[in-house]
């Protein structure tokens, strides 16, 4: 079995309909033509490569009650996972702590990310089945509006070193937490997705496309209509053994927003970063 990933072009006139038959049939989607502009991404992955090769870093440590701020190497783990991800990154929120060494354009490109992430999740609910559409507590792309929880999380994965603990990886087998994830090509592969036979497969990163994927929150409001498929990131081989970066945005709604009759999103959220370490 594979699993049926399209590659979506945004400007098509039936995008919607594709891209919603992904999520459903897969959980992911690839979108290309796009209207996220390409020098900006290019300018805040140079800003944030500086940033993580400066030992500054140090100094905006994350709060564990807001998380924003840096998640040192070794911070995170994979829900029932003992192993720690091989990774180092950043949490971004509008109202959060900031680098001074980081320009606007990184501010920019989020807010051009939300923007587009609304409009999928509007695209969601145009083309989802009505009784798909009555298990929204709320119409879909309200449940944003005013959103706090909107996270930019950039991510710095260094080479892997000869004294890791075995079997662990760049990012171990997870499901996202929010309603979508918007990522941006990573700038290395890795990226795979598990089917429901347990197979891997590679998930696209080519330049200029945007990786869509489905997460539990989204799963719980629509009655598991739409899957929150597991997914990793693996470590390379010895011949392309370099540093990777990637930078996803994670759509939550808002805290009070009811996602079935055991959570808010906000009750979720607090239980899972407790699952993965991070509180």
């Amino acid at each position: 079995m594979s699993i049926d990933v399209l590659t979506i072009d945004y400007a098509e006139p039936d995008a919607s309909v594709q891209f919603e038959n992904s999520l459903k049939s897969s959980g992911f989607a690839v979108i290309k033509n796009h209207p996220i502009n390409n020098d900006l991404v290019k300018s805040v992955y140079k800003d944030w490569k500086n940033f993580f090769n400066n030992e500054n870093k140090h100094d905006l440590l994350y709060d564990k009650i807001k998380q924003d701020g840096y998640f040192p190497y070794l911070t995170e783990n994979a829900k029932d996972s003992t192993i720690k991800d091989l990774k180092e990154f950043y949490h971004i929120y509008p109202w959060g702590k900031f680098p001074e060494t980081i320009g606007p354009s990184t501010m920019n490109l989020y807010q051009e990310i939300v923007s587009l992430a609304s409009q999928l999740l509007g695209w969601i609910e145009q083309v989802c089945p009505v009784e798909i559409k009555n298990n929204f507590s709320i119409p879909l792309h309200t449940m944003i509006n005013g959103s706090t929880s909107n996270l930019f999380r950039i991510i710095h994965y260094p080479p892997i070193e000869d004294t890791i603990e075995e079997n662990a990886l760049r990012a171990a087998a997870h499901e996202d937490i929010n309603l979508i994830t918007v990522l941006l090509a990573g700038s290395e592969p890795g990226l795979q997705a598990q089917d429901l036979n347990g197979k891997w497969h590679d998930i696209s990163c080519d330049k200029n496309t945007i990786v869509v994927n489905s997460g539990d929150m989204l799963k719980m409001a629509s009655n598991n209509y739409y899957p929150s498929t597991t997914h990793r990131v693996i470590n390379p081989d010895s011949s392309s053994n370099v540093s990777r970066y990637s930078m996803p945005l994670f759509l939550h709604p808002r805290d009070e927003v009811v996602l079935n009759s055991e959570h808010t999103a906000g009750t979720y959220l607090n239980e899972r970063l407790s699952e993965i370490g991070l509180k």
